[in-house]
């Protein structure tokens, strides 16, 4: 016997409206004390494409991406004594997941409307991430303890 569910109401009645939506997995973003290090295992003992080491001193960090099928890695290095990953390094000594990127389709009226959630919003204003876009991040204990970063698709 087969059976359907028949409802009144529209599985879309339930979902809010929003101005902005989320996207595509951008990267994961790993914290590693020794950058040529994670490079060489990316690159020599798995075969992946890494490409160069770029500095963002704005953010505190070298940056390595690691090129996926369907996403990225981000190796992250401190740059900078005032850079975020020597601290975070210092509680995790061989490095880590650091967080995840997320892409919007509208980087502004997210960050309004996650505002008005009362989701933590880590800056003012959003800066110039890795890839030349807009980037927020969002607090970590708004988000389940994973630092979230939003980038303008």
């Amino acid at each position: 016997m087969i059976r359907t569910l028949a409802s009144s109401h529209s599985v879309s009645q339930n979902i809010p409206i929003s101005l902005w939506k989320l996207g595509r997995l951008n990267h994961v973003a790993i914290a590693v004390p020794d950058l040529e290090k994670a490079q060489s295992l990316y690159k020599d003992v798995l075969g992946a494409q890494v490409s160069e080491t770029v500095a963002l001193p704005e953010h505190g960090v070298y940056t390595v991406f690691v090129e996926l099928g369907n996403t990225k890695l981000e190796l992250l290095h401190p740059l900078g004594e005032k850079s975020p990953i020597t601290s975070f390094l210092q509680k995790n000594k061989t490095g880590g997941m650091h967080h995840i990127c997320i892409e919007v389709d509208d980087i502004n009226a997210a960050m309004a409307e996650l505002k008005k959630k009362k989701i933590r919003i880590l800056s003012e204003e959003p800066k110039i991430g890795a890839h030349g876009k807009p980037v927020i991040f969002l607090h970590p204990k708004d988000c389940h303890g994973v630092l979230v970063e939003l980038e303008q698709a």
